[in-house]
């Protein structure tokens, strides 16, 4: 990178002019997709993406295709300036923040969808349509990087075997690589959702990791996914302001329900404080 900062582009042909500046044979390029309002679990992804690549790309596009009728597209947090200050803190070469009509052109219609088990459950069960703007937005950004490796964070635990699982299906060569979810002092994952928050419903929020640890405490091989779920439920029924939406214990491949713990599994939580919808998760049986 240059001391200039990061190169900003809003058009796919200045991406891929771009590219060809920044990447001459043999260099390999590590892709953190990101709807901007970075916060410290971005800069994480960045760091580590900065340590196993030559050229280290963004994208900030908050993308409409994911969002459902009544949620919040256009009061998702935008802050540019702060973006690209954040960006270049980070060491990005190349950050690429087009507009909504530069990645689906008029007369676009073309899809990408997973579908089946891993999409039908959790969060899938409650935003349709949700993951086919995820992948479908991912497998441009995909098409158009063409990363070696690309970036995502454990917090978004299904969103990260969904993409794993089209990379594999349309012969992506690209490793997707996740990294551990970033918290605040008091558990909280971190989100740009958290920003919606009142003090008063960023306190109760603190319940929900709290919740999800106590489970993780108590997760013994043969465990029963009802003793674990009541954990958090437990604990997050202490907070008033707090709405739970599911709370579910998942084979943490192939994201079938579990009634044991017997193999390697995510404890995954969404829930409301006030308007705000948050997710969280812990990894049990693994490692």
């Amino acid at each position: 990178m240059t001391s200039h900062g990061p190169l900003i582009l809003q058009r796919v042909d200045e991406l891929r002019r771009g590219l060809a500046r920044h990447r001459p044979a043999g260099r390999t390029v590590g892709l953190v997709p990101t709807m901007g309002a970075l916060h410290a679990g971005h800069l994480e992804l960045m760091r580590r993406a900065r340590g196993e690549n030559d050229v280290l790309a963004i994208s900030i596009f908050v993308n409409p295709k994911q969002f459902g009728p009544g949620e919040d597209y256009r009061a998702y947090p935008r802050d540019p300036a702060a973006d690209v200050a954040a960006a270049a803190s980070a060491g990005v070469d190349l950050v690429f923040a087009p507009s909504a009509e530069e990645m689906y052109p008029p007369g676009d219609v073309t899809v990408v969808e997973v579908t089946g088990p891993l999409t039908a459950c959790l969060c899938g069960a409650f935003r349709p349509g949700f993951f086919r703007g995820v992948t479908t937005v991912v497998a441009r950004l995909f098409n158009l990087f063409q990363p070696d490796r690309a970036y995502f964070g454990e917090k978004d635990y299904q969103q990260l075997v969904v993409i794993r699982r089209m990379t594999q299906d349309l012969r992506f060569p690209i490793d997707i690589l996740s990294v551990p979810t970033v918290r605040e002092p008091d558990g909280l994952a971190m989100s740009s959702r958290n920003s919606y928050l009142s003090p008063e419903e960023r306190r109760a929020a603190a319940a929900i990791p709290r919740g999800l640890f106590r489970a993780r405490d108590a997760a013994a091989p043969g465990a029963l996914a009802e003793q674990l779920v009541g954990r958090v439920r437990e604990t997050i029924a202490g907070e008033p302001g707090l709405r739970i939406q599911y709370i579910e214990l998942r084979d943490a491949e192939t994201l079938e329900a579990m009634e044991t713990l017997n193999r390697p599994a995510v404890l995954a939580a969404a829930v409301f404080a006030g308007q705000a919808r948050l997710i969280d998760n812990v990894l049990l049986g693994v490692g």
